[in-house]
């Protein structure tokens, strides 16, 4: 039993994207037993470009039920079934991202018919559906919309079944694609994760992690510890069998959890920015060593940015007002900034000077009473004294709306 789907999304940024509109028939290999089609309000906006191309207008989706709505519709038709799309990575991937939004993991058996016609009909000079379609006289109606791009894709895979007249090669790739091979443990492990900034988990198959660390590229240090080939990493590789992950927001916010809970990074800041002689400059800090540094950077051309920056503002040709920008002595101040995913935002808490705790709060909620910020703040027990560095660029460069502590 199959089911041929075909997702438009509304073109937002990789993993940010949401459906706006769903197309699946069930197919038994003789007929289809069962469809659903849908408009999705996704609750977000739809690019100028996905408008333009698919004709569907956010006054179409306005009144279209959400995903939460459709969901279990989607698992009844889906279940039992192999999942066949053309480019079914992005389908099933859209389909993954939508459940766990809603703490769902949805799993499927999946086909895509681009290497099945490239394999049964190689003489084709493209394989895009709608060039494909057309050249093999499928009938392709409302290109770009579900409905009509995953009608064409069943009737291409029935085409292909026919082709494939011992079912050798369509059970071949079945096998290929969903054999528990070291290359489809990769894609299971990682092919969820965001291509964001935070702390990763890898657990074995007691559910031990067995390491943890914060990476400014989730998704891409995941695939980087399994494709590479140094020894330091093979235990791991081959011990991993669940990798969980937690969205850390900015530098100073994945310092603060990590402190939280144990962890520690340690940063190489080489670089300094000194004043002498009434100018700004950035330089090595060992070429400096009588002197020292008013900020530290990862790399020289952090450094020349902040100097440029600084050269800018005409107030910080006194270096008494840029010294006072970013002196941290004294303040009872909370610092509200954002948070670790778009509806959330932030704060840090400092007392004489300070950093005590810190915490998340909802976009639209108020923190003004010092009784809200008691009851969500997260109290920072260890020393803060190397976040310093962090809590002065962030300053420099207006990271925060700073506001006095509430009494």
């Amino acid at each position: 039993m199959y089911s041929i789907i075909d997702i438009e999304s509304n073109g937002a940024g990789f993993r940010k994207e949401s459906i706006i509109e769903i197309a699946i028939y069930k197919y038994d290999g003789h007929e289809i037993v069962d469809q659903f089609i849908s408009l999705i309000n996704p609750e977000n906006e739809i690019t100028p470009f996905v408008q333009k191309l698919t004709k569907i207008s956010p006054k179409m989706v306005k009144t279209a039920p959400k995903f939460h709505e459709i969901a279990k519709r989607v698992v009844e038709i889906t279940e039992g079934t192999t999942l066949v799309g053309h480019n079914i990575d992005f389908d099933y991937r859209m389909l993954r991202q939508e459940f766990k939004r809603l703490g769902y993991e949805f799993k499927i058996n999946t086909l895509d018919t681009i290497p099945l016609a490239k394999k049964l009909i190689p003489e084709a000079e493209s394989y895009s559906l709608g060039k494909l379609v057309k050249s093999l006289g499928i009938p392709l109606s409302d290109q770009h919309r579900a409905g009509g791009d995953a009608r064409a894709t069943l009737d291409l895979f029935k085409l292909l079944i026919i082709k494939d007249k011992d079912s050798e090669i369509i059970q071949q790739h079945h096998e290929e694609v969903n054999a528990k091979t070291y290359l489809n443990k990769v894609r299971d492990l990682t092919q969820d994760l965001p291509s964001e900034r935070g702390i990763l988990y890898f657990q074995n198959s007691d559910g031990k992690i067995i390491f943890s660390d914060f990476v400014e590229d989730l998704n891409k240090f995941a695939k980087s510890v399994f494709n590479t080939k140094k020894k330091r990493w093979e235990k791991l590789q081959e011990e991993t069998e669940n990798i969980q992950y937690e969205l850390t927001g900015n530098d100073i916010l994945a310092k603060l959890m990590m402190k939280t809970k144990g962890l520690r990074k340690r940063e190489n800041l080489p670089f300094g920015l000194y004043h002498k002689n009434d100018k700004y400059f950035a330089d090595r800090i060992t070429n400096q060593k009588e002197e020292k540094p008013l900020l530290k950077f990862k790399s020289f051309t952090q450094g020349l940015k902040a100097v440029s920056f600084i050269k800018s503002n005409e107030k910080f040709d006194d270096i008494k007002e840029f010294t006072k920008l970013i002196n941290l002595k004294k303040r009872n101040e909370i610092w509200l900034s954002s948070g670790r995913t778009l509806g959330e935002k932030s704060f840090l808490l400092f007392e004489n000077g300070k950093l005590t705790s810190y915490g998340f709060y909802e976009f639209h909620t108020q923190i003004q009473s010092r009784k809200k910020i008691n009851q969500l703040k997260i109290d920072i027990k260890t020393s803060t004294v190397d976040l310093q560095n962090d809590l002065k660029l962030g300053l420099l460069r207006g990271d925060f709306e700073i506001q006095p502590l509430p009494k």
